[in-house]
């Protein structure tokens, strides 16, 4: 089997609700969660793009409340990977 042909793109956008946006703790979450998966996977926000399993890069986006957020997962788990990043963001990275 050829990983690469089971490789699935899936790309969507959100919009950070958490108060706070996205500082250390909800980068950490989603470094953390996102890790979980072999899949690729980027944050951009205002054509900055940065990799989502990386804490320091998350928070140079600067992604304050209300800010819109494009994730980008490429991958043979990328449907798995992309749901429960959803599930996070959607979640006010649990901090409410």
């Amino acid at each position: 089997m050829n990983k690469k042909n089971d490789s699935v793109l899936i790309v969507r956008e959100f919009v950070i609700l958490n108060q706070y946006g996205i500082h250390a703790r909800p980068a950490a979450l989603f470094v953390k969660a996102a890790s979980r998966y072999d899949s690729d996977i980027y944050v951009e926000k205002d054509g900055n793009r940065v990799s989502g399993k990386s804490i320091m890069g998350l928070m140079t986006l600067e992604a304050s409340k209300g800010s819109k957020i494009k994730v980008s997962v490429e991958g043979v788990d990328a449907e798995e990977a992309i749901s429960e990043l959803q599930q996070l963001i959607e979640s006010k990275f649990d901090e409410e």
